[in-house]
């Protein structure tokens, strides 16, 4: 009998055959962003450490406090009959075992390791790009993805893997050539339509993206809310730049939040949309209290710093002051207790000066907020998110700046920003306002 194989071809090693289906769904539906990940714990009664291994990584998306407590029981498993899998299974394992320890230095040297032996291994190699992403390693990103190109090159998702990594990287030829090929091969590739949204926003194509985020929007089915939520939040950013206000509180109510409100990245899309819309001037009504009772849980989790910021940022802006100070409380009690190198600098010295910097920013105190954010910014790229994400943290100290007074040193960021975003109405019209108070000659 020929050995069992998982849908891209790695040997697999499963105790119940029937358990392959629930396999390949995790595997498929993790690099297609796709809701059928999930069925990986239909097999949960199968031991097999491949499987036990899939279903303590899918706990581990959880990205909250209890998902190591969650997810402690299935890879456990997953060590004790490692011996009895493949040396690529055994290598998974490992890597998700050092993901739930908390070590990740070691969970991406497996992941690489295994992109190298293991190049079809498309499941780990996402995995060791998210993990990369979280640390803002954006050439670590490229090159695990680009260890796979040879081996994979028929598969439309590592494609669009490529080409966010080309993207974050700022080799933005390469990552629209990436993503439109991923789309040619499968027009359903939600990745490769978000990498493409990257690239044109990044580049100004502000029109374009809109129009083509709107004509491949009708394949965002059965995604993850994550994935779904998160290419509507592009459009809407899209929308942003053209003022489009009402069109853009239109996709947050229906798109943006109230997918799965439980689940982190829809939280922090739902903070990063509305704390946009109110720095363009746009009166968000009611809708934070809703976004600001799930985050009023999060205040221990620390799962990754850029989380826990726009935890402390919704809070504030809800008014709910007392839990956004209890939160940095407790980021800068946590950032103390950091032993790992690169653990212990990003928190320290990124983390806890940018949440005190987003605490006085919605406590209208400019002048703080201006200087604790300045500290941070250049370091930002330390704790992860994409530079659409983070551009949120640099509207908040421009917005601070200006508030404070500090018009010239608007002009130095602003204008740079307008030149290379000629189509966003947003830069233009706060750009109007700067050269006014400076007196300096109004734009075309």
């Amino acid at each position: 009998m020929p050995p069992r194989t998982d849908s891209l071809g790695n040997p697999v090693t499963l105790h119940d055959a029937t358990s392959g289906a629930a396999l390949n769904d995790f595997v498929e539906g993790f690099i297609a962003c796709e809701a059928r990940v999930a069925n990986v714990l239909n097999a949960a009664a199968d031991e097999s450490p491949i499987v036990q291994a899939s279903c303590a990584a899918l706990h581990m998306f959880a990205e909250s406090a209890d998902a190591p407590r969650n997810a402690r029981p299935f890879i456990d498993r997953a060590l004790a009959r490692a011996p009895e899998a493949s040396e690529r299974e055994q290598r998974f394992v490992a890597a998700v075992a050092a993901w739930v320890d908390g070590d990740l230095p070691r969970a991406i040297a497996l992941h690489e390791e295994q992109a190298r032996l293991f190049p079809r291994d498309l499941a780990s190699l996402k995995l060791g790009q998210y993990h990369l992403f979280n640390r803002g390693d954006s050439p670590g990103m490229l090159r695990i993805a680009l260890q796979a190109a040879p081996a994979a090159a028929e598969v439309p998702y590592l494609h669009g893997m490529l080409a966010f990594g080309w993207e974050q990287c700022h080799l933005l030829d390469r990552a629209e050539a990436s993503a439109r090929h991923a789309i040619a091969l499968c027009r359903k590739e939600p990745w490769a339509h978000h990498a493409l949204a990257h690239v044109m926003l990044t580049q100004g194509r502000i029109r374009e993206g809109t129009d083509f985020m709107a004509s491949v929007s009708d394949t965002w089915t059965g995604l993850n809310s994550f994935m779904v939520t998160h290419n509507w939040w592009h459009q809407a950013l899209f929308l942003l730049e053209q003022d489009r206000h009402a069109e853009v509180l239109a996709l947050y109510d229906r798109q943006v939040w109230g997918v799965v409100k439980e689940y982190t990245q829809d939280q922090i899309g739902a903070v990063s949309l509305l704390a946009r819309l109110e720095l363009a001037g746009v009166d968000v009504g009611a809708r934070w209290a809703d976004v600001a009772d799930h985050l009023a849980l999060r205040l221990a989790d620390h799962v990754l710093p850029f989380l826990d910021l726009q935890y402390l940022y919704g809070l504030a802006r809800a008014g709910r002051m007392e839990a956004a100070r209890t939160l940095q409380d407790n980021i800068t009690a946590h950032a103390a207790t950091r032993t790992e190198p690169h653990d212990r600098t990003l928190w320290q010295q990124v983390c806890v000066p940018a949440a005190h910097g987003l605490l006085a920013h919605a406590q209208g105190e400019w002048a703080t907020a201006a200087e604790k954010l300045g500290v941070a910014l250049p370091r930002l790229v330390e704790i992860g998110g994409s530079h659409a994400q983070r551009d949120l943290f640099h509207q908040i100290w421009l917005d601070a700046l200006q508030r404070h007074g500090q018009w010239a040193a608007v002009q130095n960021v602003l204008q740079p920003l307008v030149n290379a975003q000629p189509e966003s109405v947003r830069l233009a019209r706060q750009a109007s306002v700067v050269q006014e108070m400076l007196g300096l000659p109004l734009g075309e």
